[in-house]
C-alpha cells in the first residue's frame, strides 16, 4: 500500500536517534519538529539540539519552529533559524498566543527569502490569508492540522481539498497534512491530493508493519493475542 504513494512522507518528532534513523530511510523525504515535541523529548538547549541534528540532516528539508509570542522576537528567531542551514524551513504559527494574525510577519519573511512552514492552520480563511501574501519565489509549506480538525468531529478531507485548490496557483507552496493520528490518515492525505504528510515516529513504525496487511491474517493475530493474554492472566470461571 505504502509503495504507491504520491504524497511525501515527513517524520515528525524530536528524538534525535529516531530523527537520524528516519532521515536515512529513503521512504522519508523530510523532517519536522516543534517546541512541544522537543520538551517531551527532554530538549533544554534549542540551538544545540538543532545544530546537533543538522550535522547529519543536510539534504532533506527540516522544519524548526519559533517560540516567541511577540512578532519582533519571532522575526529575530526566524532569521536566526533560517541561517542554520539551507535545508531549514522556519515554522511560524498562523497566530500568536494573543490571537493576533501572523500574516504580516509571514509576508515580510517570505519577501526576505526565508523558507517558511506556516503551522497550526485549522480553517480555510486562515490558509487563504497566507496564500494571498506568499512570495512566488520563496518555497513554503502550509501545515493544516487535519488531526485536530477531526478531533472536533469534523471531516478534514473536504477542507484539505479546498486548501489545496486555493494554494494551487503557487508552484512553490505545498499543503501539508499535520497532526496525523493513524495510518489511515496517510491514505486520506494521499487521496485528497496533499503534497506532504508529517507523521509521528510511532505511527510510521505502525505503517511499515501493518500497511496493507491481510485482514484475515490480522483477525487471527488478534484472536491469538486475546488467548495469550487470558492464559497469562490466569483467568478462570
Amino acid at each position: 500500500m505504502l509503495n504507491n504513494l504520491k504524497i511525501k512522507l515527513f517524520a515528525d518528532g524530536a528524538d534525535i536517534e529516531g530523527m537520524l534513523r528516519l532521515y536515512a530511510d529513503p521512504r522519508i523525504q523530510g523532517l519536522t519538529t516543534n517546541p512541544s515535541l522537543m520538551r517531551k523529548s527532554g530538549v533544554t538547549d534549542y540551538e544545540a539540539f538543532a545544530k546537533e541534528v543538522l550535522t547529519t540532516v543536510k539534504t532533506k528539508p527540516i522544519s524548526f519552529e519559533v517560540f516567541s509570542v511577540e512578532f519582533d522576537e519571532m522575526k529575530r528567531q526566524a532569521m536566526k533559524i533560517a541561517e542554520f542551514q539551507d535545508n531549514v524551513y522556519v515554522k511560524i504559527p498562523i497566530t500568536n498566543t494573543k490571537s493576533e494574525s501572523s500574516v504580516p510577519l509571514i509576508a515580510e519573511l517570505a519577501k526576505a527569502g526565508v523558507k517558511l512552514n506556516v503551522t497550526a492552520i485549522l480553517t480555510v480563511p486562515q490558509l487563504a490569508g497566507v496564500v494571498e501574501i506568499l512570495d512566488p519565489n520563496t518555497p513554503s509549506v502550509l501545515s493544516v492540522f487535519a488531526g485536530r480538525i477531526a478531533d472536533t468531529g469534523v471531516d478534514p478531507v473536504p477542507m484539505l481539498k479546498k486548501c489545496i485548490a486555493i494554494a494551487a496557483p503557487h508552484a512553490k507552496a505545498e499543503v501539508l497534512w499535520a497532526s496525523t493520528r493513524e495510518v489511515l490518515n496517510i491514505v486520506q492525505a494521499d487521496d485528497c491530493g496533499c503534497h506532504i504528510i508529517t507523521v509521528p515516529h510511532d505511527i510510521l513504525g505502525k505503517a511499515w508493519k501493518m500497511g496493507g496487511m491481510d485482514l484475515t491474517g490480522l483477525s487471527l493475530d488478534t484472536v491469538k493475542m486475546f488467548s495469550k493474554d487470558a492464559t497469562e492472566a490466569g483467568f478462570s470461571l
